[in-house]
């Protein structure tokens, strides 16, 4: 096989897995408490607002912002809103 040939087999190896990794949804879920002010990204399950960013304090319990699988309680969130 030519150098051309070999080079062209290696490129479309990791094209092709470069695809078939990009097509996997990466995993997360909504945690609880961790957003900024501002930086929530969505509505508060007790409806003071209906809006990503609309948050007006640090860590406010009844805000989300969605993490990658696993890392909420690592980062002091919770997975579902405080009572």
């Amino acid at each position: 096989m030519n150098n051309k040939a070999m080079i062209a087999v290696a490129l479309a190896g990791l094209l092709g897995s470069t695809v078939a990794m990009a097509a996997e949804p990466a995993k997360t879920e909504k945690c609880f408490g961790v957003a900024k002010a501002g930086q929530n990204d969505c509505a508060t399950k007790t409806g003071s607002h209906s809006c990503a960013g609309q948050g007006k304090k640090d860590n406010d319990p009844s805000e989300w912002k969605k993490v990658p699988a696993g890392t909420c309680e690592k980062m002091g969130g919770k997975l579902d809103k405080a009572a």
